[in-house]
């Protein structure tokens, strides 16, 4: 089982799209909020995978390909 952190940047026209509980339905990965902040105009999630990497690199790409932009989190960041 892996862990890995990322940054994801949501633009105004998926704010409202829940690809997080879809990525916990989709692919055998848990999801876990770490920060969050979301206003009309733009939102940024702190997210936690843990799963096989498989796994994790598949959710990755599948978020990447709702519009969302995902970027790794350095270790040790959020704690």
């Amino acid at each position: 089982m892996s862990i890995e952190r990322f940054y994801l940047t949501y633009n105004q026209d998926r704010i409202k799209e829940p690809v997080i509980y879809w990525v916990g339905q989709k692919f055998r990965v848990v999801t876990n909020i770490r920060a969050a902040s979301v206003s009309d105009h733009i939102g940024i999630v702190a997210l936690e995978l843990e799963g096989d990497q498989d796994e994790i690199n598949a959710a990755v790409k599948w978020i990447a390909g709702q519009g969302v932009k995902v970027e790794p989190i350095e270790k040790n960041v959020i704690e």
